[in-house]
C-alpha cells in the first residue's frame, strides 16, 4: 500500500473480495493503534468534471439533516455525502483519513501512550459548502454542540469525557481524556463535523436554520428537498477529496417495498437501497436485463424490541415465554426465503467479539404456557391472560408498507394468540414511526432492524446503557428503555480496556447477560440484497457502517 495516494485507497475499497468484507477487522477500531502512514494516505484533490445522476430508492424519509440530533440509519445517507468526519472507516475496518490530515494514533504521536491526549491535524484550505474556510473551531464547536445540555443530542457518550479542547491553530486541535476510551476513535469516525457560522447568534440550536438547509464539507452538497418524495444533492466541485464523478443524486423516498422492486424493473430508479429488494423477489432480481443483483452482509441485526417499561414487560418470564413462541426459523425460512442468519444475538457474527456459545432458541408453545402459568399469568376474558389486573396484551409496530415485516407480525400474532397473548398491530409510516415515537419509547413493542456498533467496535453503551434513554432524560438510542447494573460495569469495564483479547471477555458476557434478559427477541443478522443498473461502478457496501450509500461520490457510469 505504500506510495498510493489516498484517491487510490478509495478507489481500491470499490472492490472489496467477499472475505474482507466478512471480515471485519477490528484491530484499529478496538486498540487506537492502528499505524497509517502519511505516505500511504495523501489525498490529493481532484477537481473532477461530474456528469449524470443516480436515483437511489430508500424504503424511509431522512428527515433529520443535523447529524447530531437523533436520528435513524436512512437519515445517515445523507450525512455521508453531505459532511465528513475527522476520519472514516472502510470496509476493511481500518480508518481513513477525511477532514484530518493522518488519523491520529500512538505511533505518529496524535495520542499519548495513556489514551488520555489527543492530537489532530487538519487539512488547510477545505471550505464548507458556502465558501467559507473549514478551520479547527469547527472540531471544538460540534463537539461543544454534543454536549450542549440546551441541544437535544443524539449521543453524548464517549463524547461526554472530552476535557480541555484547545485550538492550537486553524489547522491544529488537542483535547485530553477525562479516562481512556478505547471506543472513542470508531465514535469519531461517525462524528460528522459542522459549521461554527451557521450557528452564530442562534439562541436555540434545535432550533437552527441550519437543521433544514445543512451546509456540510462534504463530496455533495444540499440542493432540495421535497417532503414524502426525494432529496436531491448536487456535486461539490471544489471537493477537497475524491471530487464526484455524479452532477447530482437523488434519495428518492418509496415507503412500498414492492412498488419500489417494480420503479427498479422499470428504471425508474437506478439503485436499490433501504430496504433494498424483499427477498420473495430475489429470484426474479437475479435474472433481469440490465440489473446487477448483489448480497452484502450487514451488522444489522432484526428483532422484536420492548419497552420494558410497560408493565406487561416488566415480567422477564413473559418476555422469556414470548422467546419460546416465536417460530423463528419458519420466519427466516418462508418469509425470508433463507437468506439471513438466525442469532441469539445483537453482535453481528463477523466480529472479533461475537459470542457462537449462547443458548440456542427453540419454539416451545407448551414450554411458553408453563413459564406464564407458574409466573401467575392466568387466562382471562376471551383465553387472554392476566396478573395484577394487567392484562397480555399490547401493540406491535413497525414500518407501515413493509410487507415482509407485517407478514411477520402476523405470524407472532397468530402463534402468541396459542399461549393467551393478545398482539395487536399497529403500523405507522417511516417518519411517525422513527421519530419521537421511537426514539422518546412511545410503543409498547416493535419490529425493528439496528446495527448495534460504532464503527467495528463492540461497545453499546448507547444502546443499553441505563443513561442512553432519551425518554428519561439521557442521550443515546436506549429505547428499550433497559436497565441492567451489570451490564452497565461491564461496559464501562470494555470502554477502558484497548486490548482486544483482554476486551472479549467482557462484550462476551454482556451478550450473555443481555440474551438472559431479553430486552430484545433477536431475530436474525442482515443479509441485504440490492441491486443497481449495470454499467453503474462503484456501488460497495461496507459493513462497518449502518447503510450504503457512504461513497457516492465514487459512483460512475462507465
Amino acid at each position: 500500500m505504500s506510495h498510493r495516494t489516498d484517491s487510490d485507497k478509495r478507489s481500491s475499497l470499490l472492490n472489496p473480495t467477499r472475505r474482507q468484507m466478512l471480515g471485519m477487522s477490528l484491530a484499529g477500531a478496538a486498540g487506537l493503534m492502528l499505524p497509517w502512514t502519511r505516505s500511504s494516505m495523501s489525498f490529493a484533490a481532484t477537481p473532477g468534471n461530474p456528469f449524470g445522476q443516480v436515483i437511489i430508492g430508500f424504503s424511509q424519509e431522512p428527515t433529520v439533516f443535523n447529524p447530531h440530533m437523533p436520528h435513524i440509519e436512512v437519515d445517515e445517507g445523507i450525512y455521508w455525502n453531505l459532511y465528513d468526519p475527522l476520519f472514516g472507516i472502510a470496509p476493511d475496518g481500518s480508518y481513513v483519513p477525511a477532514l484530518a490530515v493522518e488519523v491520529p494514533t500512538v505511533a505518529n504521536g496524535g495520542i499519548s501512550e495513556d489514551g488520555l491526549q489527543w492530537k489532530v491535524k487538519l487539512r488547510d484550505g477545505v471550505t464548507w459548502h458556502d465558501g467559507k474556510p473549514f478551520t479547527a473551531d469547527d472540531v471544538k464547536f460540534t463537539l461543544g454542540l454534543i454536549m450542549d445540555p440546551k441541544f437535544r443530542s443524539g449521543r453524548r457518550a464517549g463524547h461526554d469525557l472530552v476535557r480541555d479542547i484547545t485550538v492550537v491553530s486553524p489547522t491544529e486541535i488537542q483535547w485530553r481524556m477525562e479516562k481512556p476510551y478505547a471506543p472513542y476513535a470508531s465514535i469519531l469516525s461517525s462524528t460528522f463535523i459542522v459549521p461554527q457560522h451557521a450557528f452564530a447568534g442562534i439562541s436555540d440550536p434545535n432550533t437552527a436554520p441550519f437543521n433544514n438547509a445543512p451546509i456540510g464539507t462534504g463530496p455533495f452538497k444540499w440542493a432540495n428537498r421535497v417532503p414524502g418524495d426525494h432529496i436531491q444533492l448536487d456535486a461539490n466541485r471544489t471537493y477537497y477529496g475524491q471530487a464526484p464523478h455524479l452532477e447530482r443524486v437523488v434519495f428518492k423516498y418509496i415507503p412500498d417495498l414492492t412498488v419500489m422492486y417494480t420503479q427498479f424493473k422499470t428504471g425508474d430508479i437506478d439503485v436499490t437501497a433501504m430496504q433494498g429488494i424483499m427477498p420473495d423477489h430475489y429470484e426474479e432480481a437475479k435474472g433481469l436485463a440490465g440489473r446487477t443483483v448483489v448480497n452484502l452482509p450487514v451488522a444489522t441485526i432484526e428483532a422484536v424490541a420492548f419497552n420494558l417499561e410497560r408493565p406487561q414487560f416488566k415480567d422477564p418470564a413473559v418476555r422469556k415465554a414470548l422467546y419460546l413462541a416465536l417460530d423463528k426459523q419458519t420466519i427466516i425460512d418462508e418469509l425470508y426465503y433463507g437468506l439471513p442468519s438466525p442469532t441469539e444475538t445483537y453482535m453481528p457474527q463477523q466480529s472479533a467479539y461475537y459470542n457462537p456459545n449462547l443458548p440456542k432458541q427453540t419454539f416451545n408453545l407448551e414450554e411458553a404456557r408453563r413459564i406464564l402459568d407458574e409466573a401467575g399469568w392466568k387466562p382471562g376474558a376471551g383465553g387472554i391472560r392476566e396478573k395484577e389486573g394487567v392484562r397480555l396484551s399490547f401493540t406491535n409496530s413497525t414500518t407501515a408498507g413493509n410487507q415482509v415485516r407485517e407478514q411477520t407480525q402476523q405470524f407472532m400474532q397468530q402463534t402468541w394468540q396459542e399461549i393467551g397473548v393478545e398482539m395487536q398491530i399497529s403500523n405507522l409510516p417511516p417518519a411517525v414511526m422513527w421519530g419521537d415515537y421511537w426514539m422518546q419509547s412511545k410503543f409498547d413493542s416493535v419490529v425493528v432492524g439496528i446495527n448495534y456498533l460504532t464503527g467495528a467496535d463492540p461497545d453499546t453503551t448507547d444502546y443499553f446503557g441505563s443513561h442512553s434513554i432519551n425518554a428519561q432524560g439521557g442521550a443515546g438510542q436506549n429505547n428499550f428503555q433497559y436497565k441492567s447494573t451489570e451490564v452497565d460495569t461491564l461496559l464501562t469495564q470494555g470502554a477502558t480496556v484497548q486490548d482486544v483479547e483482554k476486551r472479549k471477555p467482557i462484550y462476551l458476557k454482556v451478550q450473555e447477560v443481555i440474551r438472559n434478559d431479553l430486552p430484545i427477541l433477536p431475530l436474525f443478522q442482515y443479509t441485504y440484497v440490492r441491486g443497481y443498473k449495470e454499467g453503474l461502478k462503484g456501488f460497495t457496501g461496507n459493513v462497518n457502517l449502518r447503510i450504503e450509500p457512504w461513497n457516492v461520490n465514487t459512483w460512475m457510469w462507465a
